[in-house]
C-alpha cells in the first residue's frame, strides 16, 4: 500500500479508533496495581498514541506532499536517476499517460530527457484548453517551468497549491495568457538534493533546467523558443531555482517568480558535496554575491515572504535592497504573517502567476 494512498490513511484512522475503543473497554479490567495490569495499561497507551501519531503524519504528508513513496521516505532509492542516451532523432519527451481535466485542458505525465546532460526526469505538463482550439493550431504558446521544493512532488503544486486551476482561471479572464506549464521536482536525480547546481563530476542540473528542458519541451509541444516566452516559478528550493535560472541564463528565461526562496545553495547530508572545493562555483551559486559583484541581467524577478513566520524574511529584504539602476526589474509579495508551508504559498500563487504571465508573450504564430 503506497505511502500517499487514501486507503492507508483510512486504515490508520480505523486502527486508531479501534485502539481507542479497546482502551476504554479494557481500562476497568486493568485498574489494578499488579505488574500485568500496569504493563497492559502502558502498552495500550503507547499503541494508541502511536496510532494517532501515524494518522497525523500520514495526513500531513498527504496534505503537503513531502514524500511520494516509502522509498522516498526512507531514502532507499538507488542511484542518481535514469540516464538515457539520445541519438539523432531520438525522443526527448516520452509520454507515459494523459488525463483530460474537468475544467478543460489536459495533464500529461512525461519523462523529459536532456540531450546534453543525459538527465532523464519525470514531469507533468499542463496544456491549457486554448492549446486545442482550432484557431490556435499553428500558434506557439508561452511556457512556465514550475519547480518543487525539496523534498516535494509535482502533485503538491497541482493539487494543494492549485497552480493548474489558477492558471486556467486567470487565462479565462484575460489576466494572464494561456500557457503550457511543466511541473517537475527540484531533485531530478533522486534521492540527492542537487540545488539546481552543475556539480563538478556529477549531474549538470542547472544546464538541464536552463538548456535541455526548454529544448526538449519545444521539440514535443507547441511552445515558443524566444526568451520572452519562458518563465519559471517554484517554492522553497524551487524558489531558489526560480531566481537562479533567469539570473544565470537570461537568454532562456525572461522572468522568475520565487515563493519563499533562499538565496544560496544549501549544503547538507541531502546534497553531498556540491562544489568539490571550487570556491568560484560556490560564489556563483550565491545569489546575494551575484547581485553585488556581477552585472544584473535584463530579467524580472518576484520574491515572496512573510513579515512574521518566515525565517528568511530578513534575507529577502536584503536581496531586494541590492537592486541597482539597470535592466533588472523586481517585485515582491510580503504577507503580514505566514510560515514556510503550503497554506502560505497557496495565498501567493494567484498574484504570482498573474505577475509572471504578464511578463510573457501571448500565444502567436511562429
Amino acid at each position: 500500500m503506497g505511502l500517499t494512498s487514501k486507503k492507508l490513511l483510512l486504515l490508520a484512522v480505523l486502527v486508531a479508533i479501534a485502539l481507542f475503543a479497546l482502551t476504554i473497554w479494557l481500562w476497568p479490567r486493568l485498574a489494578r496495581t499488579s505488574v500485568r495490569a500496569l504493563l497492559g495499561r502502558f502498552l495500550l497507551l503507547v499503541a494508541t498514541q502511536l496510532a494517532v501519531l501515524s494518522v497525523v503524519l500520514l495526513y500531513v504528508n498527504d496534505k503537503f506532499e513531502f514524500y511520494a513513496s516509502w522509498d522516498d521516505l526512507f531514502g532507499t532509492e538507488q542511484g542518481e536517476g535514469v540516464v538515457q542516451e539520445v541519438g539523432p532523432g531520438g525522443k526527448l519527451v516520452s509520454m507515459q499517460s494523459a488525463q483530460a481535466l474537468s475544467g478543460g485542458g489536459r495533464l500529461e505525465t512525461v519523462r523529459i530527457t536532456g540531450p546534453s546532460t543525459k538527465i532523464a526526469a519525470d514531469a507533468k505538463v499542463y496544456l491549457p484548453p486554448q492549446y486545442f482550439q482550432k484557431g490556435n493550431a499553428e500558434k506557439k504558446f508561452p511556457a512556465i517551468l514550475a519547480i518543487t521544493g525539496y523534498p516535494g512532488t509535482v502533485d503538491g503544486m497541482i493539487n494543494e497549491l492549485g497552480f493548474v486551476d489558477t492558471a486556467r482561471d486567470k487565462a479565462r479572464t484575460g489576466k494572464m495568457p494561456p500557457a503550457v506549464m511543466i511541473f517537475i521536482r527540484s531533485a531530478v536525480t533522486p534521492p540527492r538534493d542537487t540545488e539546481c547546481v552543475d556539480i563538478p563530476g556529477g549531474p549538470k542540473v542547472l544546464t538541464y533546467f536552463a538548456k535541455d528542458l526548454p529544448k526538449a519541451v519545444g521539440s514535443h509541444y507547441r511552445v515558443g523558443t524566444a526568451t520572452e516566452q519562458w518563465g519559471v516559478t517554484g517554492y522553497s528550493t524551487g524558489g531558489y531555482c526560480a531566481l537562479k535560472l533567469p539570473m544565470t541564463f537570461p537568454e532562456s528565461f525572461t522572468a522568475g517568480a520565487a515563493l519563499s526562496p533562499y538565496f544560496a545553495a544549501k549544503v547538507d547530508d541531502t546534497t553531498g558535496d556540491l562544489f568539490h572545493g571550487d570556491k568560484r562555483l560556490e560564489r556563483e551559486n550565491d545569489l546575494m554575491w551575484r547581485m553585488e559583484h556581477l552585472p544584473q541581467p535584463p530579467v524580472s524577478l518576484l520574491v515572496t515572504s512573510s513579515a512574521r513566520g518566515e525565517y528568511d524574511y530578513g534575507h529577502t529584504l536584503d536581496f531586494l535592497s541590492k537592486l541597482k539602476e539597470g535592466p533588472m526589474r523586481m517585485a515582491r509579495i510580503i504577507l503580514d504573517e505566514g510560515g514556510h508551508n503550503f497554506n502560505t504559498w497557496k495565498r501567493e500563487v494567484p498574484a504570482a502567476l498573474t505577475w509572471l504571465g504578464g511578463k510573457l508573450d501571448k500565444p502567436a504564430k511562429a
